[in-house]
């Protein structure tokens, strides 16, 4: 990194304001767990303490690849799949800061946090080099399904738009890199390493997570992907969800940024009627509404569904309805 600053400084001509990093695995923590504990390893300090003392003094970034889904693999439970997916959850609270966390993501980025915290270079910024979920997986491998990839992906895009952060970094999102935009079908090692690609090798599109763009953005002759349409109309409860779901997700939804439940409160347009299910239908229309209007904002493990009629009463209305 040094050498190629000195190279890039040389060249002039803009060249110099080029800043270098390098990338990091979690594999550099010794502790994540609760994320307030992040620490690095003290085999790899010594290493770390030159890199960090470089980055800080040229405003680079601290470049690491935080993935939920090997987090899952050591713990695949449903709720920690829910957790990893951005999709409601009870959250964890770390016990050290008291702070409750909706997603693993934030989990692991707050961790790298307080490990630069306690390493002295707080101020050093993080970049998300690396992430992403598979498609498909060996029998070993729970969860590595088109769905579960879609979920992640659009879920974590839509995160890091709302411009939240997580509970150390709030306000800003950080920038992020997915992984990969091909499967690599000559990778050696499990099924999923080969198979975190937004695209097959035969170029045909994995899954859509909302990213792709029927517009010709750089004016040539290639022709873009075309985008799914958006499901528009509204994301209500499900008939025949339990009561404990709808509160889950009640309770999920009014908790990300973006979603305003004033109106079921009480005295609020649509608190009455004054039932779990009318609150959860209300809050969940919010959260698709913000988080982009694709069908699987509108997912909730299977306890909401989309209507193109318009659930609208009285003084209560509901957000939506157009493409």
């Amino acid at each position: 990194m040094q050498n190629l600053r000195a190279a890039a400084a040389a060249a002039g001509d803009g060249a110099a304001g080029i800043r270098f990093s390098t990338v990091n695995t979690m594999g550099v923590m010794a502790q994540s767990e609760p994320p307030s504990a992040g620490a690095f390893h003290p085999d790899v300090a010594p290493q770390l303490q030159q890199i960090l003392g470089f980055l800080s003094k040229t405003g680079a970034p601290f470049m690491v690849n935080p993935y939920p889904w090997f987090a899952y693999q050591s713990d695949p439970r449903p709720e920690t799949l829910a957790f990893c997916l951005f999709q409601p959850n009870a959250g964890r609270v770390d016990g050290g800061s008291k702070v409750r966390y909706a997603n693993m993501f934030d989990a692991q980025l707050d961790a790298v946090k307080s490990a630069l915290v306690r390493a002295g270079y707080g101020g050093v910024d993080i970049v998300v080099a690396e992430t992403g979920w598979p498609t498909r997986g060996d029998a070993g491998e729970p969860g590595a399904t088109v769905e579960n990839a879609r979920a992640y992906v659009s879920n974590l895009v839509a995160h890091l738009r709302s411009g939240a952060g997580t509970p150390l970094m709030p306000g800003r999102s950080v920038d992020t890199y997915l992984f990969a935009l091909y499967d690599e079908d000559l990778k050696p090692g499990p099924t999923s390493e080969r198979s975190f690609g937004l695209y097959h090798t035969d170029l045909t599109m994995a899954y859509d997570a909302g990213l792709t763009s029927n517009s010709n953005a750089g004016g040539g002759t290639g022709t873009a992907a075309p985008a799914q349409p958006k499901a528009g109309g509204w994301c209500v409860a499900r008939d025949g969800a339990s009561d404990a779901e709808l509160q889950a997700d009640l309770d999920y939804a009014c908790s990300q940024v973006g979603v305003d439940c004033g109106a079921i409160q009480p005295g609020g347009a649509c608190f009455e009627p004054n039932t779990v299910h009318a609150h959860a239908a209300y809050a969940m229309n919010q959260l698709y509404q913000a988080a982009g209007r694709q069908p699987w904002n509108c997912d909730f493990r299977a306890s909401a569904t989309l209507t193109s009629e318009n659930p609208s009463y009285g003084a209560c209305v509901y957000t939506g309805g157009g493409q």
